[in-house]
């Protein structure tokens, strides 16, 4: 499980993630000095442990490094939650607490991702139908065949037709909201 990221690391991997092409520490470096004074090493020194904790890899160019991020900050924030979540005694009322401090775009954010992965808790949901010669039981039959044929298709595949991104964490995935993900910037 990942550590959160100390307050430096946080602002390194923040623009190696937002610019998505691999960096050198001059680069790095030049950005972070509109905002504070830091020093060529310090910056050389906190993406070489970054590097060494595996956030990071690198490639020689000439005499220096170029580092690009090995996996997103959305799978960053996930396994900060997951981690987080795993702790507690009562996981499920972890997650109300935890929906319940969403901001309502957030909570669109989750529905958004709720329908990407698609995920059917025990295989198909059947429906169940009401008695015979209850009002409204052919509009129950219609709805569970609607709800089991658009589950038995499952998923579409990666780069078919569906526009929805493939599983989070990959190339493809969920768009961050204006702030990123929730817990992403470990409080900052």
């Amino acid at each position: 499980m990942p550590r959160p990221l100390g307050e430096l690391e946080d602002a390194v991997m923040t623009r190696v993630w937002k610019w998505n092409r691999p960096v050198t520490v001059r680069e790095v470096l030049e950005d972070l000095q509109q905002e504070r004074s830091i020093a060529y090493t310090t910056v050389m020194t906190v993406m070489d442990n970054l590097y060494q904790k595996g956030w990071v890899r690198r490639e020689a160019e000439g005499r220096a490094y170029r580092y690009a991020a090995v996996s997103t900050r959305a799978a960053y924030a996930a396994a900060l939650m997951n981690e987080a979540w795993q702790r507690s005694d009562n996981q499920a009322a972890a997650l109300v607490a935890f929906f319940g401090m969403m901001s309502p775009e957030q909570r669109d954010a989750l529905g958004d991702a709720m329908r990407v992965i698609q995920l059917p808790a025990e295989g198909p949901r059947e429906v169940p139908a009401p008695p015979e010669g209850a009002e409204g039981a052919e509009e129950s039959e219609g709805a569970a065949e609607a709800a089991t044929a658009g589950e038995a298709q499952g998923p579409p595949e990666p780069g078919q037709g569906s526009g929805a991104p493939s599983a989070p964490g990959t190339a493809a995935e969920l768009p961050e909201s204006e702030g990123g993900a929730p817990g992403a910037d470990g409080g900052r």
